[in-house]
């Protein structure tokens, strides 16, 4: 004898006040899941990259990593006549600047300087020069970058038509070859708020993000 078929199911109707528990939970899980995706572009208000990257030639920076080159940093020699001069300078892209104080040497900033809409900037700047004559053993030496470590370029750049304010930290010294300069980029960082000021080495403190390392490898499309 076969069983009866079963009466079809009559869905349960939910009281008013559950429709309203149900509609509260869901708006408060939206509005977490939103505030935890956002919680980290929030905070970060400095984007730093590590880099251990020698710069002989010509290298490009892009400083925010939006595949646009902000500056050219040049390390460079030329022979005018029976002279040898070594030259190493930095350029802005554009309407980009760098700190400079001089008007003709870019500043070597010390940890823990401002640099932000109080400083003055240049389109460009020299940075370390050496002169070497081929008949004498005399060289001249000039710049502010020439036997330094960790000292920072002041920059002001353009993200979406807004100014913004960044460092880079390289180390630059004689090298051993005959008159010749070595530079070594150590690390770089911006601050994403616009107009706002950045402190030149600060690289940690909850506002603050890092980028994995940018390595000769990783940078090589920078070159040119």
């Amino acid at each position: 004898m076969k069983p009866s078929p079963r009466p079809p199911r009559t869905p349960s109707r939910l009281s008013d006040s559950v429709h309203h528990q149900l509609n509260l939970y869901a708006l408060a899980a939206g509005a977490a899941s939103g505030l935890l995706t956002m919680a980290s572009p929030a905070r970060a208000e400095i984007i730093y990259t590590p880099a251990d990257v020698p710069i002989p030639g010509r290298y490009k920076l892009d400083l925010n990593h939006d595949a646009k080159i902000d500056f050219v940093l040049t390390n460079a020699s030329s022979t005018p006549g029976s002279t040898a001069v070594f030259r190493l300078s930095v350029k802005g892209v554009e309407n980009n600047g760098v700190e400079n104080t001089s008007g003709k040497f870019a500043s070597a900033l010390l940890p823990g300087s401002q640099i932000g809409p109080q400083q003055k900037f240049a389109k460009a700047g020299l940075m370390a020069v050496h002169t070497v004559p081929f008949w004498t053993t005399w060289t001249h030496k000039s710049g502010p970058w020439l036997n330094v470590n960790n000292r920072y370029l002041g920059l002001k750049f353009t993200i979406s038509g807004k100014t913004h304010y960044g460092w880079a930290r390289l180390s630059v010294h004689l090298g051993t070859e005959f008159g010749n300069i070595d530079a070594l980029l150590t690390g770089y960082a911006y601050e994403t708020i616009a107009n706002k000021a950045i402190i030149a080495g600060k690289t940690k403190g909850p506002d603050v993000v890092t980028m994995p390392p940018d390595t000769l490898g990783s940078l090589a499309l920078g070159r040119k």
